[in-house]
C-alpha cells in the first residue's frame, strides 16, 4: 500500500476515535432520563435483514437508545436501565405493531396498554401494501385478457395526487374514475386518513365502525386482511386520540440516519453504527468542557 491510501485510513482513524470520545463524554454528562413522550422504531442498518431498535424523545427529537436487532430483549434491555418509578412517568409511546416491541412495553412499563399508541404512519404502511397488493394481482388479471390499463401505474396509487405532474395526475383521474378493483382499495386508503382527524375517540370509533364494514365487505383480500390487522390492534390505535402523539420525529430521525448510513458506505461494526447515530442525533453536549464537573467511571 503507498503512503498516501495509509495516510488516508490514518486519519479515517483519528476522527474516529475523536467521534468516539466526544460522543462518550456527551453521553456521560447528558442527564439519565426517560422521555416523557417517547418513539419506538427500528432501523436497517446492513443487507440481509439486519436491523437496530431506536428510542427517540419525541418532544426534543433525538435519539435516547440504540439497541442491536428488533428483539424484545432488544428494547426491554432500555426500560430495564431505570427504575420502576421513572417508568411508571412515562406518559405515552409511539411505536408500530411489532409483536416483540409490544410485548417488551407491556412487560416493563407500568400501565403500558394505557400508553401505547400504535403509529398513524405505520397503519397506513400496511394499507398502502394492501393496496399494491390489489394492485397486482388486478394487473395480472387483466393482462391475461391482453389489457394493460394498470401498466406502469404502480406509483400513480402510491403517491398523493397533489404531488404528481399534471402528465401523471391527468392519467391517474381517468384511472380512479374506471371501474377497478384497484380504485376501490385505493379509495378505502383514502378514506380511513379521516380517522386521524376526528377530536374524540368516541367519534373516531363511529368511523372506524362504517370503514370497516366498507373494507371486509369489498371483496378485496388484501384489504380485508388490513382492516382485520388494524381491528385487532384497535385500542391501541384509538389511544392516539388521548395521547395524539405519532413517530413522525422518530421517521425524520430515521431519514437523518440513512444520510449519514449513505456518507459513510454502511456499517459493518454495529458499534460504530450507534457511536454515529448518538454523535448526529443524540443531542449531545460534544465540547470537551461538557466533563468539566462530571467523572467518567
Amino acid at each position: 500500500m503507498s503512503s498516501e491510501p495509509r495516510r488516508s485510513c490514518a486519519l479515517r482513524g483519528t476522527a474516529w476515535h475523536v467521534m468516539e470520545r466526544a460522543v462518550l463524554r456527551g453521553r456521560a454528562a447528558k442527564a439519565n432520563e426517560m422521555p416523557r413522550l417517547m418513539g419506538v422504531d427500528e432501523k436497517a442498518i446492513a443487507k440481509g435483514h439486519r436491523y437496530m431498535t431506536l428510542v427517540c424523545d419525541l418532544e426534543e427529537a433525538t435519539v435516547e437508545y440504540i439497541g442491536e436487532e428488533r428483539k424484545q430483549a432488544s428494547l426491554a434491555a432500555y426500560f430495564e436501565a431505570f427504575p420502576v418509578a421513572d417508568r411508571e412517568a412515562i406518559d405515552a409511546i409511539s411505536l408500530d405493531m411489532w409483536p416483540a416491541y409490544i410485548n417488551a412495553c407491556q412487560a416493563n412499563v407500568p400501565g403500558a396498554d394505557e400508553k401505547m399508541v400504535f403509529d398513524r404512519f405505520h397503519i397506513m404502511r400496511h394499507v398502502i401494501e394492501a393496496v399494491d397488493k390489489v394492485r397486482k394481482q388486478e394487473h395480472k388479471a387483466l393482462l391475461k385478457a391482453g389489457d394493460d390499463t394498470l401498466a406502469r401505474s404502480k406509483y400513480l396509487w402510491l403517491t398523493n395526487p397533489e404531488n404528481m405532474l399534471e402528465p401523471s395526475r391527468e392519467r391517474f383521474n381517468a384511472l380512479r374514475t374506471m371501474e377497478l378493483k384497484t380504485a376501490r382499495a385505493w379509495a378505502l386508503k383514502e378514506a380511513l386518513r379521516g380517522l386521524w382527524n376526528y377530536r374524540t375517540t368516541g367519534w373516531a370509533t363511529r368511523f372506524w365502525r362504517r370503514w370497516y364494514f366498507w373494507a371486509t365487505h369489498s371483496r378485496l383480500a388484501p384489504m380485508i386482511d388490513a382492516a382485520r390487522l388494524i381491528a385487532c390492534h384497535l385500542p391501541n390505535v384509538l389511544t392516539y386520540f388521548k395521547h395524539r402523539i405519532t413517530n413522525a420525529v422518530a421517521e425524520g430521525l430515521n431519514s437523518k440516519i440513512a444520510t449519514v448510513q449513505k456518507r459513510a458506505c454502511g456499517y459493518r461494526n454495529p458499534d460504530h453504527f450507534k457511536i454515529a447515530v448518538y454523535f448526529h442525533c443524540g443531542g449531545l453536549n460534544l465540547h470537551p468542557a461538557a466533563l468539566t464537573h462530571t467523572k467518567v467511571g
